[in-house]
């Protein structure tokens, strides 16, 4: 089997060098390396790799220069796997990057260290799949829930809140769930304190949960 190709960008020579070993020793070619964006483009367009390894922070600004190379690259050798090491998990970088399709991938660093996970991800991606760091997806579910207003309730509060959001009234909805209309004004009573909306003389807290809960669909 012809050996993967691979150019490599990451400023942090020491690391650049042990990732390039480890590729080597692993039966992959490398056939570049880079320290700054410039230097990254210029080496894929010469080697034409099937692969990218590019640190997503490089020179001279340490902002998103890797992150932009890989965007050029993408859209100049859009067959070209690309695989984007950070340090932290971006969010919005990660999303931007992962949004151009097939043959792409974002890992953390730390990643690096299992040895078998990094180089099954190359694979991955140079087989045409994504890659995406398991943190990435976590913090991905835990900005979804900070962002869900409704993220606070319980299913059986948001089942009453649809119900409300029909236009039910309490003892509509505890005919409804089969339940007393009691514990159907505790389970509203919950929404709007879980919802923040305490009592005003302006506001009916009611329509305004209901407004909540359809503005959040």
């Amino acid at each position: 089997m012809t050996a993967l190709r691979v150019v490599l960008a990451e400023d942090d020579v020491l690391l650049r060098e042990g990732l390039a070993s480890l590729l080597q020793r692993s039966g992959f070619a490398v056939v570049g390396q880079a320290g700054d964006g410039e230097q990254l483009l210029a080496a894929v367009r010469e080697a034409m790799p099937e692969l990218v390894v590019v640190d997503i922070r490089m020179p001279p600004a340490q902002a998103t220069e890797g992150l932009e190379a890989a965007r050029t690259i993408r859209q100049e050798f859009p067959e070209t796997g690309i695989l984007v090491l950070s340090a932290h998990a971006e969010v919005e970088h990660a999303m931007e990057l992962l949004a151009s399709g097939r043959r792409i991938g974002y890992l953390l660093k730390s990643r690096v260290a299992d040895v078998q996970e990094f180089l099954e991800a190359l694979q991955r991606i140079a087989k045409g799949g994504s890659v995406v760091d398991p943190a990435l997806v976590q913090e991905l579910v835990t900005a979804r829930r900070r962002q869900d207003p409704l993220a606070a309730l319980s299913e059986r509060e948001r089942e009453v809140l649809a119900l409300m959001a029909e236009g039910r009234s309490n003892a509509g909805i505890a005919r409804r769930l089969w339940v007393t209309e009691g514990t159907v004004e505790k389970h509203v009573r919950s929404i709007l304190a879980k919802l923040g909306l305490p009592e005003t003389d302006e506001d009916h807290r009611r329509v305004r949960a209901v407004i909540t809960f359809l503005e959040a669909r």
